[in-house]
């Protein structure tokens, strides 16, 4: 059979969520075991979203609604046209769409593809806002596309999803592996249950032998902390396909650099800029919004460049393990603190002056070593199943365009 062309509302029902309180002014509504999902949520998800950063109370599910799970989500403001498919029941504002497939008529993974492959650009165009781009409903359900009958449908979709299945198994993983990392600081340097701490006294508050310091004193001299290229360094005309990373403050998801849609400039211009480009151990973080948005720069991106409204640490090895520093700015204390510290009255900006004086707490040089030595060892197969995701998601969106017009049939 061929495929025939269908607006969203003629493939299930559609439906706008419900919030009618921001957090900032209703925190009796926010905390309680109702999972709610945001515009970010559903961006850094996979396929399928089971993680979530705000639930509601009773009272909170009261003023909303609870969606099923195999809802799929669409956003329509901020970042327009994302899409994922709630694995669990969830509640989520009115800048989600929320879809539920109508199974004699669609597969809501399909459907969730179908955005990915066409219908997100399309959205974009159609997206308007003089301060944020939005979607209304009315838009998107004006868009028609081509969509096979749906045992077609679910076929397509069965076939990429085991990409997706494979990503979000490794995702796990690597989520696994950076948790025992955290805990392992924790139980070191937080509870200071560290090897031979059974014979190590306290002094003034901190185990024998540690220091206190402030950022700036254990950074390189002179440029160990510096944002990127001003604008007028670096123009939209100079980025291509080809060439040196760049990371911006986008590419830094789950404290890692992400590649999916990393901007690149050619080599030559990357060495007249040569003080912006990185090295192993250097720290690069998001200037603007999320304050604790940051990244370890490993062998792999050695030579990457520190973008626009980022920012970069560069540790010094005499005085700090690079490993360590990272994982202490990750500390709810350390990131209180930077947090308290950057200015902006709508959106927070980080400085390399406000970094300066934020307080390290340095463990003798040894402890630092043989904790740097397992959290070496955790970040090396962090980084295997990370490029093993990176190139299923090649291989996944190699097929994509052809399966989702109807070239390659299955």
């Amino acid at each position: 059979m061929s495929w025939s062309p269908k607006r969203l509302d003629e493939l299930g029902s559609v439906s706008r969520g419900r919030s009618r309180h921001r957090p900032r002014d209703a925190a009796h509504l926010y905390g309680g075991p109702h999972p709610f999902i945001q515009t970010g949520d559903v961006k850094h998800a996979g396929l399928y979203i089971t993680g979530f950063t705000q639930t509601y109370t009773e009272a909170g599910l009261q003023q909303s609604k609870l969606w099923p799970a195999g809802t799929l989500c669409i956003t329509i403001a901020a970042n327009i046209a994302d899409t994922a498919i709630l694995g669990i029941d969830a509640c989520f504002p009115d800048s989600v769409i929320g879809f539920i497939a109508d199974p004699t008529q669609s597969d809501a993974r399909f459907v969730k593809y179908l955005f990915d492959a066409t219908i997100k650009v399309r959205a974009q165009q159609f997206s308007q806002g003089a301060t944020q781009d939005n979607l209304s409903q009315e838009k998107l359900l004006s868009l028609d596309f081509d969509v096979p009958p749906v045992a077609e449908q679910s076929r397509i979709a069965d076939l990429l999803s085991t990409y997706d299945d494979l990503i979000e198994n490794n995702r796990r993983r690597m989520a696994l592996l950076e948790e025992s990392a955290r805990l392992l600081y924790s139980e070191w340097f937080v509870r200071l249950r560290f090897p031979g701490y059974e014979h190590t006294s306290i002094v003034d508050g901190v185990p024998h032998g540690w220091e206190r310091k402030t950022l700036e004193s254990v950074c390189l001299s002179g440029n160990g902390i510096q944002t990127g290229p001003f604008g007028s360094q670096l123009h939209q005309a100079d980025y291509s396909e080809e060439g040196v990373p760049v990371v911006m403050p986008k590419d830094i998801i789950d404290f890692r650099v992400s590649v999916a849609t990393i901007a690149r400039i050619p080599e030559g211009l990357a060495d007249s800029l040569g003080r912006h480009r990185m090295i192993p151990g250097d720290i690069v973080y998001g200037r603007r919004g999320d304050i604790g948005r940051r990244a370890f720069i490993g062998k792999r991106q050695q030579g990457w460049f520190c973008g626009t409204g980022s920012l970069r640490l560069r540790p010094d090895p005499q005085a700090i393990n690079p490993l360590y520093l990272f994982d202490h700015l990750g500390t709810p204390a350390a990131v209180g603190d930077i947090t308290n510290r950057a200015k902006g009255s709508t959106m927070l900006n980080l400085s390399a002056a406000a970094l300066k004086p934020v307080p390290v707490l340095v463990p003798s040089c040894t402890l630092q070593e043989m904790y740097a030595e397992q959290i070496e060892k955790v970040r090396e197969m962090v980084e295997v199943l990370d490029e093993q995701n990176q190139k299923l998601r090649a291989a996944r969106d190699l097929l994509l365009p052809r399966l989702m017009s109807g070239e390659l049939a299955v």
